[in-house]
């Protein structure tokens, strides 16, 4: 045996972060690798290795490849599917894609899976994470207080309230659902922000037999 080649290091097998059925992986393999142990699932059609962290671009990017690739650039990942990517949510049933009024909703019909809804978007309603166009932490929130029912609204707002660095604020938050014009539900989503804000100044319950 060459010395030189036995003396090579064992190079490491190459790890993905995200995997999805490809000329690599067939979607039947995945299934099989993920039912062994040797992936998780991640979202859809999309899986990661046990030890690999779930990013929030990791979570934007199993998003994208559920959306059409010819709506990608068109769509804004929004509500709680946004808050899902933020970490702030369950995995969605069903994306829930933000439409602007600038495209004609109509030419999107037809992706499976997706729930859109058109609106009106600014500049810094968007960013852009992993391939996907999101809505930012703020216009992720104000649209949750403002469209989802309250049950399921309230642990993802708490949730996006709480990450430091997502920099929403309950009062920022409470002025930009202000702000918004004619939109249905606004006084239901302030009632929604005022049981937030009762909690956060609700003083700490003291335990019985605890000092």
């Amino acid at each position: 045996m060459d010395h030189a080649a036995k003396s090579l290091p064992l190079q490491e097998p190459v790890l993905h972060e995200l995997y999805a059925p490809s000329p690599l992986f067939t979607w039947p393999e995945l299934q099989c690798m993920a039912s062994d142990g040797i992936l998780r699932p991640l979202y859809g059609r999309s899986f990661v290795a046990p030890g690999v962290t779930v990013t929030t671009r990791l979570r934007a990017r199993a998003a994208a490849l559920t959306v059409p690739e010819r709506m990608r650039r068109k769509v804004v990942a929004g509500r709680l599917t946004a808050a899902w990517i933020y970490g702030c949510a369950n995995p969605p049933e069903r994306l829930s894609l933000l439409v602007d009024a600038k495209h004609r909703i109509s030419s999107l019909r037809g992706a499976g899976g997706c729930s859109l809804h058109e609106v009106r978007l600014g500049q810094m309603d968007v960013v852009s994470l992993g391939g996907m166009l999101v809505s930012s932490p703020l216009r992720t929130a104000a649209d949750i207080a403002l469209h989802v029912e309250a049950p399921r609204a309230l642990p993802a707002l708490k949730r996006l309230l709480d990450r430091q660095d997502l920099g929403v604020r309950l009062r920022l938050l409470t002025l930009a659902v202000e702000a918004a014009p004619r939109v249905p539900h606004k006084k239901r989503a302030l009632a929604t922000l005022a049981q937030l804000a009762s909690a956060e100044n609700r003083p700490p319950t003291v335990l019985e037999g605890r000092p």
